[in-house]
């Protein structure tokens, strides 16, 4: 591949409304001024980061590489120029170090029990036991991330309950901290919480169930949060769908009525949220934009947009635009925060210094 022209990017960062003067050369951001240089102008942004997507899954169920790789690019024309793939079915490893996809971060496959989550999606284990010695595999196998499934419908009481005791996740969290991963939950309900908080977990995803007391207790930890506040919208169709189960479908709906109450309170108590559509499943790719309005509603548009990109980005590690950083950028004919629709349509997605759309 050839290398990319240089660019000089001036306007403002989107997200500060702060000016900003950007030169790019060779894939990075440099400080000297080249021949041949690009000159673009417009509101930016260092990309959104999907915080919380399945690469590999669809509505239909799992896909091909081939159809994982359509996926990204679907991610990267919104806008998105990094995700951390929640757990994926296919071995998504080919996608990872490429500079025309989004940078992805993986979590390997979830690790689930038997009968307890999306049938063929995750890892089940038989013996709940056994879960170290699956998150010292899934260490081996993923880039950096566990997925564990919290909590999910027990058909023996009928309602949301936890998969693990606190004792096996103080354990396989252990072992993950102890080779340098971090670990996430998928966690519905209230239940789960007080034991994967108690572990050492690093991040909560969707955290419909968060009380003032586990609120508390991730500020102290400084856990984040990802919401998912557009999957959540779905929490009514899974309640309809679940006719066997009056109990789980009251406390879905529930948990749904307050979602907004609860991450509003998790937002003013200082928990960091990020901004991650649950792609896969009943979502479609390409929705990020979506998620970033409605946590607009809940924390203010530039706060938004600072959490879905240079504080996402800051939390994974991945640099913003410091001299020698990958030079990936978003830029858009007006300022996104007077009008999120201007979201909709980046003049130019930089990816590595190179314009991909």
């Amino acid at each position: 591949m050839a290398r990319p022209t240089p660019l000089h990017i001036t306007g403002h960062d989107a997200s500060t409304g702060e000016p900003v003067d950007y030169r790019t050369a060779g894939g990075v951001f440099v400080d000297q001024e080249l021949p041949g240089t690009l000159e673009l102008t417009g509101w930016t942004l260092p990309g959104f980061v999907d915080a919380h997507c399945h690469i590999g899954y669809s509505e239909a169920g799992i896909v091909s590489l081939e159809e994982a790789e359509l996926q990204a690019r679907l991610d990267l024309a919104t806008g998105v120029l990094a995700i951390r793939d929640c757990g994926s079915p296919i071995d998504t490893r080919p996608l990872t170090d490429r500079d025309d996809l989004p940078v992805l971060i993986r979590a390997g496959r979830h690790i689930a029990r038997p009968k307890r989550y999306i049938r063929d999606l995750g890892v089940d284990l038989d013996d709940p036991d056994d879960l170290p010695a699956e998150v010292a595999r899934q260490v081996a196998y993923g880039g950096g991330w566990i997925k564990l499934v919290g909590d999910w419908i027990d058909r023996g009481i009928g309602d949301l309950a936890p998969l693990w005791s606190d004792e096996t996740l103080t354990e396989a969290i252990g072992v993950a901290h102890d080779a340098g991963c971090r670990v996430t939950a998928h966690v519905f309900g209230e239940d789960a919480l007080p034991g994967l908080l108690a572990a050492g977990i690093d991040c909560i995803e969707h955290g419909t169930g968060l009380t003032d007391e586990t609120i508390a207790e991730m500020v102290r930890r400084r856990v984040h949060l990802v919401p998912t506040m557009i999957n959540i919208a779905n929490f009514p169709m899974f309640a309809d769908a679940a006719t066997r189960f009056p109990a789980y479908a009251k406390h879905m709906l529930d948990l749904h009525e307050r979602s907004a109450e609860t991450f509003s309170a998790a937002i003013a108590a200082g928990i960091p949220v990020h901004a991650g559509t649950d792609a896969g499943g009943y979502i479609e790719h390409g929705r990020i934009v979506d998620e970033v309005v409605a946590l607009s509603g809940l924390m203010g548009s530039r706060e938004a947009l600072i959490a879905a990109t240079h504080d996402a980005r800051n939390w994974l590690g991945l640099g913003a635009q410091d001299l020698g950083d990958s030079a990936d950028l978003v830029l858009y004919p007006a300022d996104p925060a007077l009008d999120p629709e201007v979201l909709r349509h980046p003049t130019a997605v930089i990816r590595a210094g190179r314009v991909v759309q």
